[in-house]
């Protein structure tokens, strides 16, 4: 009998899942670098220009395949392949692959690795996760050109048997959109990040994944039996028969919780005592509605707009922006959607946006956010005009990242001004009154200035993730000091508190978006702050709404008037979950 195997990796997408293994092994070999004379240089550049047009034809029939279908993660296929389309005709892939051709003098296949491999190393070094994760879709792209150059077959899934888990090395978002929850149980890679497209896409399919698993390909062979945990991120191959009695016993727990959870959806977010919350979504792409749908969310409150910016060389047309808002907006209906502009900059590089600007001046502290859109003013004035024309399918706010100061608030202002104009004259139709503005509040110095924001700003959003960053000088991508990234640091609350205080004052709304909102852990503590408004993953609602309904609103104000007193995150963590634990 062969011996148990635990490996551990990241749960992307909640659930269990036990069947036999069906391991997809990996295309790819080594690919040898040859070099090559120099009169062979203009062939091995038209090798490669072949290769790009074979991949556009193969991306062209994959479109065609699912223009048919029509759930959420052919719909989301559908915008990340006019990407990789977009990626295969004028990128920096493409276009330093063959001057490396040139330069080098070595075969083609070899330039597009050399040249896959030095824009991963630069991804992998960002600090933040969400745009390392993008990484996926270069990969993609720079493994079909690979796979066309060298003519390696590629396997795929269907001929998988049912009821499988998959295991394979990595699995691109394209590989994951085609996967049938009705035919596979699961999956699991050894490559991948709970950020990227294949994590999202895999959430949509609600299938129960598993991605950065170290070793597990050589852990497991197709056939045998293997459980993995999406929640916990958590792989056993060939497991004891107790060990699957006890996995068996947490599925149907985790089934019932889920079944509860359900119940839950078109229920109030109201506490025992009668006090409303508003619970809304964070949104990353756009498959992830269907989502946001099923757990019945009372709208959006961050619609991150990044999503159409990246994976190009260039800054997405007006009516390219408009297409991909309504795709939002539109199934919300009435319920509100708050887009947040561009927060790039920092380790979000688009190079089209800095346009003359040196890099290195796009910094954590440095043009990011607003800061950035402000020194380009056209490419806000675009997205404004945008947003204001997909504004008329339904409900909208907008939602300034990184602000500081007034100034900003009231710049931007000007240039949404300056955007309704010019649509007038262009005879466009847009909402009267215009959309409404708000900050975002990320660094102390919003934070203690937000009464004065709250006198320029329609509302206010706190970010919890950049705001404790900020706060702490903490980089939570650094092993170092991840460990003392702490919200429940009392300098972090008092900022969160001294904010809700502003907006109630001002009488304007008030959000929090970061982890803390999605955390049903801290949910009692960011009411008894004054919070009424949390926005986070689709996933989270239920759960944070269960939460809600099991409490008394004068209990939370008691315990966060106790915890802010304390000087300790130790202490105040204590009385926290102790407050937990009474629920």
């Amino acid at each position: 009998m062969a011996k148990e195997q635990h490996f551990d990796g990241v749960g992307v997408a909640k659930g269990i899942a036990m069947g036999p293994a069906y391991v997809r092994e990996s295309w790819a070999a080594d690919v040898a670098e040859r070099h090559i004379p120099k009169n062979a240089v203009a062939k091995e550049q038209k090798r490669l220009k072949d290769a790009v047009q074979l991949a556009r034809r193969q991306i062209r029939r994959l479109q065609s395949r699912i223009a048919s279908k029509t759930n959420a993660a052919a719909e989301e296929l559908g915008f990340m392949l006019d990407a990789y389309l977009h990626m295969l005709q004028d990128s920096r892939l493409v276009r330093g692959a063959d001057q490396r051709i040139a330069d080098k003098q070595v075969n083609a296949e070899a330039a597009v690795k050399a040249e896959t491999d030095a824009i991963a190393e630069v991804f992998l070094n960002m600090d933040d996760t969400y745009i390392a994760a993008r990484l996926d879709d270069i990969l993609e792209v720079g493994n079909r050109l690979q796979r066309n150059l060298t003519k390696a077959p590629v396997k795929l899934f269907s001929a998988v048997p049912e009821g499988s888990i998959i295991v394979a090395e990595q699995l691109t978002p394209a590989d994951t959109a085609q996967l049938d929850p009705a035919m596979v149980k699961g999956a699991a890679t050894m490559l991948g990040s709970a950020e990227g497209h294949t994590a999202i896409m895999a959430r949509a399919l609600a299938l129960p994944t598993v991605l950065g698993a170290s070793g597990l390909m050589g852990g497991v062979k197709t056939g045998d039996f293997i459980i993995i945990d999406g929640s916990s991120g958590h792989i056993i191959v060939n497991p004891s028969p107790r060990t699957k009695t006890t996995f068996e016993a947490r599925r149907a727990k985790h089934l019932k919780e889920v079944r509860s959870l359900n119940r839950l959806r078109n229920l109030p977010a109201i506490t025992r005592d009668g006090s409303e919350v508003v619970l809304e979504a964070n949104v990353e792409l756009p498959i992830e509605m269907d989502m946001v749908m099923q757990a019945g969310a009372e709208g959006i409150g961050l619609l991150r707009s990044e999503f159409m910016f990246m994976n190009r060389d260039d800054v997405p047309s007006e009516d390219e922006q408009v297409e991909s808002l309504r795709s939002v907006i539109g199934v919300m209906g009435k319920r509100p959607v708050t887009i947040r502009t561009l927060d790039v900059g920092a380790e979000k590089p688009v190079a089209a946006l800095l346009n003359g600007i040196e890099e290195g001046a796009a910094s954590n502290l440095g043009l990011r956010g607003i800061r950035l859109s402000l020194a380009q003013t056209d490419v806000l004035e675009t997205q404004f005009r945008a947003i204001l024309r997909a504004a008329n399918s339904g409900t909208v706010r907008i939602l300034l990242p990184m602000v500081s100061t007034v100034g900003e608030v009231r710049k931007a202002r000007e240039i949404l001004k300056k955007a309704a104009a010019r649509l007038i004259r262009r005879g466009v139709v847009i909402p009267d009154p215009l959309p409404q503005i708000g900050a975002m509040i990320e660094v102390p110095g919003a934070a203690l200035a937000a009464d004065a924001l709250a006198q320029v700003c329609d509302f206010l959003a706190i970010g919890s993730n950049d705001l404790t960053m900020y706060t702490l000088a903490i980089d939570r991508g650094n092993e170092h000091v991840a460990h003392m990234f702490d919200p429940l640091h009392p300098g972090v609350l008092r900022l969160i508190q001294f904010a809700a205080g502003a907006a109630l004052r001002a009488r304007i709304p008030i959000s929090i978006c970061g982890e803390m909102a999605g955390d049903p852990r801290y949910t009692a503590l960011l009411l008894g702050l004054g919070l009424r408004e949390l926005s986070m993953a689709p996933s989270n609602i239920l759960q944070v709404k269960k939460r809600i309904r099991e409490m008394d609103m004068a209990a939370a104000n008691h315990r966060a008037g106790v915890i802010m007193d304390q000087v300790d995150a130790g202490r105040i963590a204590m009385l926290l979950d102790d407050f937990n634990a009474l629920a």
